[in-house]
């Protein structure tokens, strides 16, 4: 698969992640925590923001490394990327949540573990599909050229 994707269509990547993220997690979040729609689609969407931008930086420098390396993206490279990412986020976003929330960052780590059993699979599915309509789309133009 070609890893060379323009800052443009890394943008377009990551907020699709988000968007989709979103529209799943809002309802999710404020049923499990028995919050209003409202203030949790506000942090969902507070998480959001700090996700795409930490996806955006993320992708080009695992791009980058792959490439580097001449590192074949398979399913075992798709699984640590999916970790790494997470990490990262989980990293930046806890005292996030912890603020937002007012909850102790113990808490904000419990209930992130609790999202983050969401994402990992979800990341791991978004960019796979993503990179299989990428290819599709690009040998579909290669064709009609």
């Amino acid at each position: 698969m070609n890893a060379n994707k323009s800052i443009t269509e890394r943008i377009f990547q990551a907020i699709g992640f988000e968007l989709l993220a979103i529209l799943i997690c809002t309802p999710l979040l404020a049923w499990v925590m028995d919050k209003p729609m409202l203030e949790m689609g506000a942090v969902t969407m507070a998480i959001a923001a700090l996700a795409l931008a930490w996806n955006v930086v993320f992708n080009g420098l695992f791009d980058r490394l792959l490439k580097r390396f001449a590192i074949v993206r398979n399913a075992w490279v798709r699984v640590v990327h999916a970790l790494l990412f997470e990490g990262g986020l989980v990293a930046f976003g806890v005292p996030l949540i912890a603020w937002w929330l007012k909850v102790s960052l113990w808490q904000a780590f419990l209930l992130d573990i609790g999202v983050l059993l969401f994402f990992l699979p979800y990341t791991y599915v978004y960019h796979w599909g993503y990179d299989v309509v990428r290819e599709r789309l690009l040998v579909r133009r290669a064709c009609e050229v």
